[in-house]
């Protein structure tokens, strides 16, 4: 089973993601103010899913689809011993644990604008 974590903010106007067997398991609002950047909004809404582990590459190619270019957006999930971070129009996919994989995914998140302190997945 994948589990994962989407902001509702993330998404483009319009994104409609429909993926057989998705599940909401959880779904709250946070205020994030002083840790966002002035493209984010303040409030967040915390979506965390989960589906099947067959799910996974139409979550993260749908994901890829739907995310906000601009102001340093992204979603996660695992799936088996996977870690999956997902950009608009970029995906990355590691073993968890692996430094390598990781710091590739924090890298490419600075570079389209995500706070440091944001690149805050586990694994």
């Amino acid at each position: 089973m994948l589990r994962g974590t989407l902001l509702a903010e993330s998404l483009q106007l319009g994104a409609d993601l429909r993926i057989a067997g998705l599940r909401l398991t959880r779904v709250s609002r946070q205020d994030r103010t002083g840790s966002v950047t002035a493209d984010q909004p303040p409030v967040w809404t915390i979506l965390e899913f989960e589906a099947a582990d067959a799910a996974a590459d139409t979550i993260a190619l749908l994901l890829a689809r739907s995310l906000l270019a601009d102001g340093g957006w992204y979603a996660d999930f695992t799936v088996g011993s996977d870690h999956v971070v997902v950009f608009a129009d970029r995906i990355f996919r590691y073993r968890s644990g692996d430094l390598t994989g990781r710091a590739e995914a924090v890298a490419y998140g600075k570079t389209v604008g995500v706070p440091g302190h944001q690149l805050d997945w586990p694994g």
